[in-house]
Formats: structure tokens, C-alpha cells, sequence
């Protein structure tokens, strides 16, 4: 029988790949991390592991190994979720985070509401850059999110239905010849260099929009929100809209997450619109 702290240090090295980040989510020593990846290789027989000097694979045996396991154990987490908010049901603090400063006046509201509704539970709220979005729901430092998605749900993680729709619009130097079009195509950005906030705050890329390094895309609401003298926006007219939804860690779908999540689509649901299903990945 494997021991809790062997599946744990597996399934996490599994999904890390790497042994200091793995000893960071776990709390735990990186050497303490090795000894256990070497004593369950011990007990099953065979490496779980391909490592060398620079990275660290999973073998045939430990992917066989990890798609056995996953599953159980995910049930075995939502199981155990299930049971304390059974127990605690709506009361304690909610943690949510965003990315964007409009995001932040949305979920104030959210908030407002879902406090109407269940006035034991209190709402945190904390701005995050985009790229720690995952981590922190991975980690219970957040349990909602609202950020802008595009493409497929991020895995182990679920999705909400399309909170804000905005017209793309890109951002560009305010002297370069882009900003005097009214609208622009995707096609007109095939030579430009462009930008992303994944680990830079809207603010610090738009920085770099004014000081000509390149271009960023953006919703509609960022003239409104990140009005600047050194930067224009231009529509782009064939792109496709920018889409905010909640994300929250699929095992950590609690009682509080379910909601706040119906409180964010009643907020934005006009009478009348049925609200959309929410996506699970």
C-alpha cells in the first residue's frame, strides 16, 4: 500500500517535473523529495523517472503509473472537499482573483450580491498577473478567478460561461502609422511585434506599447481603463472578441465557488437570457 506523502510527491512531480518546484508546492525539502521518488521506485521496481543533469521525464512505467493513479485520487480529493463544505457550508472568507482593474469593478458587484445572499461569507478580493492565475488556484490561494481566456480551458481547471464579451481592439504607439486608422485587419499586424500580459500587468506592457517595442491586444474597455497619452487603440476588425470568465480548480468546486459563480451570471444575464452552461476540463 502507497502511503499519502508517496502519491502526493508523485503526482506532483509528475505534473512539475522538476524537484525544487515540486519540494516548493509540498513544503518539503528537495532532497526529502528525491528520497521519496527513490524509495517508491524501490517498492514498484522500476524507474518512474527519466532524469538527467537538465530535466526530469516521466519513464513508460511512471506515466502508466500516473494515469492510473489520477483519477482515483482526484475522487478521492473532491470526496474530501465535499465533506467539509458539507460541514462548514457557505460560512468564511471567499478568495477571488483578478487580473484587470475592470475586472476588479465587476466583481464588486458580484460581490455585493453573492454577500445579499449569503451574508456568513466573506469576499477577499486581490489583483494577480495572468501567468499566476493557475497557481494560485492550484494552491487554495485563490478559489475563483476572473480572467480573460482564449482557446481551451487550462486543464484540471473549469470555466464559467462568458462573463464580458468586448470588441478586440490592439494598442500602438500613438506616433506610429497604425494609429491614425480607424480600423485596422489581423493582417496589418503580421510585421508588428506583439506583446502579451501573461507576465507583465497590463500597465507595465503597455509601457513598452509607448516606448515602440511592439503592440498589444486588448478588449474595448482598455480605453476607458488605461487612457494614455503615448499609447492609441484601433479596432481590429476580424479578430475575435475578448471573453472574461470565472476559472476555479475543478476538485475545488465548493458550495461557495457554485454561488458566487450564479451570482457573476445573474449580475450580467439580461431578464429573459437563459445563462449559458458553465465549461469543465
Amino acid at each position: 500500500m502507497l502511503e499519502r506523502h508517496e502519491l502526493d510527491t508523485f503526482l506532483t512531480l509528475c505534473e512539475e517535473l522538476h524537484f525544487g518546484r515540486t519540494a516548493e508546492r509540498l513544503r518539503v525539502s528537495t532532497s526529502r523529495v528525491r528520497q521519496t521518488v527513490r524509495a517508491l521506485e524501490r517498492r514498484v521496481g522500476v524507474p518512474l523517472f527519466d532524469r538527467t543533469s537538465r530535466r526530469v521525464e516521466l519513464s513508460p512505467a511512471g506515466r502508466a503509473l500516473r494515469d492510473d493513479l489520477r483519477p482515483h485520487w482526484e475522487a478521492i480529493g473532491e470526496a474530501v472537499a465535499r465533506a467539509v463544505e458539507a460541514g462548514r457550508g457557505y460560512s468564511g472568507e471567499l478568495r477571488v482573483c483578478f487580473t484587470e482593474p475592470q475586472h476588479g469593478l465587476l466583481l464588486t458587484g458580484v460581490a455585493e450580491l453573492f454577500g445579499e445572499r449569503h451574508p456568513e461569507c466573506a469576499v477577499h478580493l486581490r489583483e494577480a498577473r495572468p501567468d499566476e492565475v493557475p497557481a494560485l488556484l492550484r494552491d487554495g490561494a485563490a478559489e475563483v478567478a476572473m480572467a480573460e481566456r482564449a482557446g481551451a480551458v487550462p486543464e484540471r481547471l473549469s470555466a464559467s460561461a462568458v462573463l464580458v464579451s468586448e470588441a478586440r481592439f490592439v494598442a500602438v504607439p500613438a506616433g506610429h502609422p497604425l494609429a491614425r486608422a480607424d480600423a485596422l485587419r489581423s493582417a496589418d499586424l503580421e510585421d508588428a511585434t506583439v506583446l502579451t500580459t501573461s507576465s507583465l500587468t497590463t500597465p507595465e506592457a503597455l509601457t513598452q506599447v509607448g516606448a515602440g517595442r511592439g503592440v498589444l491586444p486588448v478588449g474595448a474597455s482598455a480605453r476607458r481603463y488605461h487612457a494614455r497619452p503615448d499609447v492609441a487603440y484601433v479596432h481590429v476588425e476580424d479578430a475575435p472578441p475578448v471573453e472574461t470568465h470565472l476559472l476555479w480548480h475543478t476538485s475545488s468546486a465548493s458550495a461557495r465557488v457554485r454561488a458566487f459563480t450564479e451570482a457573476a451570471q445573474d449580475l450580467v444575464t439580461p431578464p429573459g437570457r437563459p445563462p449559458e452552461r458553465p465549461v469543465r476540463h
